[in-house]
């Protein structure tokens, strides 16, 4: 039986460290999408490589962390407003509630975006029903 979450779900990424941060659910979005600032490509014994920061406001202190990972991938995402960019992709464990998955992500500026995390249906699918009218469910 898949678990039911609501539009917005405290989420944690515990691999950078992050114990939590809100994310808006979006069954109309493929990919989940990370907001990162200051990015930067690197090499690490021959793997390609990012450096990233990740600052959001949770319970009115402003957070950052300074994540770094493997690169996945870059692909071309289409935006919210229809335009096409390309990204880096990454891959990292995400902790909703009790479950744990691994999941992509994009690392996009979301400076102006409400939420600084966004969960896609590639993430969802398979693990979780969404209830929109709901909120922190799990």
């Amino acid at each position: 039986m898949l678990k039911i979450i609501g539009s917005v779900e405290c989420c944690a990424l515990k691999e950078f460290e992050i114990p939590a941060i809100d994310a808006r659910i979006d069954t109309g979005a493929q990919t989940s999408s990370l907001h990162a600032t200051k990015i930067e490509v690197f090499r690490k014994k021959k793997v390609k490589w990012v450096r990233f920061e990740v600052a959001f406001d949770q319970d009115e202190k402003q957070l950052s962390f300074i994540c770094e990972t493997p690169v996945l991938t870059r692909r071309t995402v289409k935006t919210s407003n229809e335009n096409s960019e390309k990204r880096l992709i990454i891959k990292t464990p995400l902790t909703i509630g009790e479950t744990t998955f691994e999941i992509e992500l994009t690392l996009a500026n979301r400076e102006n975006m409400e939420y600084k995390m966004l969960l896609g249906r590639e993430a969802l699918n398979g693990r979780f029903l969404v209830n929109p009218a709901e909120s922190y469910l799990v």
